[in-house]
């Protein structure tokens, strides 16, 4: 069986080697028709401290690696340097 994969937006990466990740559930209210927007946060897994605040990454379901990481983050997808032209040298 394939394991669930997400894409979400990091909000905090505090902690040593995990990150929290925020992700976006949009859908439109069953009566009224309104695109109601549900935010969940899962924490991460990220083995080499990579992922900066803002940054888009995709995470993986995993066994559990503490009471509350059971995610592991597969790729970023999006880094917020680049988007705002920024390079790691002039950093």
């Amino acid at each position: 069986m394939p394991r669930k994969e997400i894409v979400g937006k990091v909000v905090s990466n505090k902690m040593e080697k995990t990150v929290v990740v925020a992700v976006e559930n949009r859908f439109p209210h069953p009566k009224y028709e309104k695109q109601i927007v549900q935010t969940k946060k899962f924490k991460a897994h990220d083995a080499d401290n990579k992922c900066q605040i803002g940054d888009v990454v995709r995470i993986q379901e995993c066994r559990p690696l503490s009471k509350e990481k059971t995610w592991r983050v597969v790729e970023i997808t999006g880094k917020i340097h680049e988007k705002l032209g920024l390079t790691d040298e002039s950093n």
